[in-house]
């Protein structure tokens, strides 16, 4: 008997706990699928579709831009998450973390990019073609031929990113950084904690 009662206990306990977790991410604005961790296995399944049918020739509708490094294309009548390859831009978004230094201002170059845009995307060779979380690694050619992931890193929006195996720009990404640390552009002039 007192097993029963402390076990409904715990359950009563664990309902509580996730009905406040779940009152408090909607009461900060958060929403449950923008979260990078959080993938459905139809979601993962699209992307990995999409990817196979990517057409590095066609343009796609930019459908909203999520942060400095991330945003969305319409593909065959789908929103797909696309990662920029080759980059990292300060976080913003991610629950876990603070909101980084410049990572506002990555966000708002890259919306002011991109927004009410079309983008060609290219795939990286012999690479994969989804992240961990289900999103389009790729490289992204706006409408008028400017190659975005090159210009973040160029103006000091974003740094170099690797994970893994190399990818096809790396050597070219690694100097470009340099250059723009060198020069003091974006980040590097404003961040005392950038490594």
């Amino acid at each position: 008997m007192a097993s029963n009662t402390l076990l409904k206990r715990l359950i009563i306990l664990f309902l509580v706990v996730s009905i406040t977790v779940v009152i408090g991410y909607l009461s900060a604005g958060l929403d449950f699928t923008s979260s990078p961790e959080i993938v459905t296995k139809q979601q993962a399944t699209v992307s990995l579709a999409m990817a196979a049918n990517i057409d590095s020739s066609k343009l796609y509708k930019v459908m909203d831009v999520i942060d400095g490094d991330t945003f969305k294309v319409k593909i065959d009548g789908k929103e797909i998450t696309v990662r920029m390859l080759g980059i990292n831009t300060p976080e913003v978004l991610d629950p876990r973390k603070s909101v980084e230094c410049f990572g506002p201002e990555a966000s708002a170059e890259t919306k002011l990019l991109l927004n009410n845009r079309e983008v060609k995307l290219a795939l990286n060779p012999n690479r994969e073609k989804t992240d961990n979380y289900s999103r389009l690694l790729a490289y992204a050619y706006r409408d008028d031929g400017l190659f975005i992931n090159e210009l973040l890193i160029q103006e000091g929006f974003a740094r170099e990113y690797t994970v893994g195996k190399p990818y096809q720009y790396q050597s070219e990404f690694r100097n470009i950084e340099k250059e723009a640390k060198m020069a003091g552009k974006g980040l590097w002039s404003k961040c005392a904690n950038v490594i």
